[in-house]
């Protein structure tokens, strides 16, 4: 999501905002549903359900393809002033054009879920050269588009695992992706907690509290 969030931004995500899931109170508190161009938190949806944060692109029920780094929707090209290319990022087929054939780039250090969903998933869901949101699922994109492992790679986002809108950065320090690496051990994200505290006033980008998310 570089740079319209940054690593080392902390947020705060309201949890209270998207409606249907059916439940009562829904009737009665002011949500409403997830639409296109949202920055959603969710739980990606392998592993250890570490939070992801990413746009929603596709709506259930949306026909999508990028073509030339345009995205169209419903056979339309969808205006995104909020993505950024980097020319700089390694050749990847699918920042230009998805789906795709997936034989072009196949490698054997892919993830299995990357694996799983390019040779068999995605195709369940494809409609000619476009591929269709199933009910229930939502299609989700990284702003920093050459560098962002999203639905592209993984598949559809689960309304349950949806948990909220991030809304605004209440602090944002100078880190490193390393930094928040969940297969660290215990001793160095200690350590790391304690240099960053050491160092909290020249590390801390003063400029981006309490920006609003958008």
């Amino acid at each position: 999501m570089e740079g319209t969030l940054l690593i080392g931004d902390h947020l705060l995500v309201n949890k209270f905002i998207f409606g249907g899931t059916g439940a009562w109170y829904e009737k009665i508190l002011p949500y409403r549903q997830l639409q296109r161009g949202d920055i959603i938190v969710f739980k990606y949806p392998y592993g250890d359900h570490q939070h992801y944060v990413k746009r929603v692109i596709g709506l259930p029920g949306d026909h999508l393809k990028l073509v030339d780094q345009q995205m169209f929707i419903n056979g339309k090209v969808r205006p995104e002033p909020y993505v950024v290319h980097d020319s700089s990022a390694p050749f990847d087929p699918l920042n230009y054009n998805f789906p795709t054939p997936t034989s072009h780039f196949m490698t054997s250090a892919m993830k299995p879920e990357v694996t799983n969903w390019l040779t068999h998933e995605m195709r369940k869901s494809m409609q000619g050269d476009e591929i269709v949101v199933p009910p229930g699922k939502y299609f989700a994109m990284g702003d920093n588009r050459d560098r962002s492992e999203d639905s592209r790679y993984w598949g559809f986002v689960d309304r349950d695992a949806i948990m909220g809108r991030p809304f605004l950065i209440y602090w944002s320090v100078q880190a490193k992706s390393s930094d928040y690496n969940t297969e660290s051990t215990f001793w160095s994200r200690l350590a790391g907690v304690f240099e960053t505290l050491a160092h909290l006033p020249t590390r801390t980008r003063w400029s981006r509290m309490l920006r609003t998310v958008h």
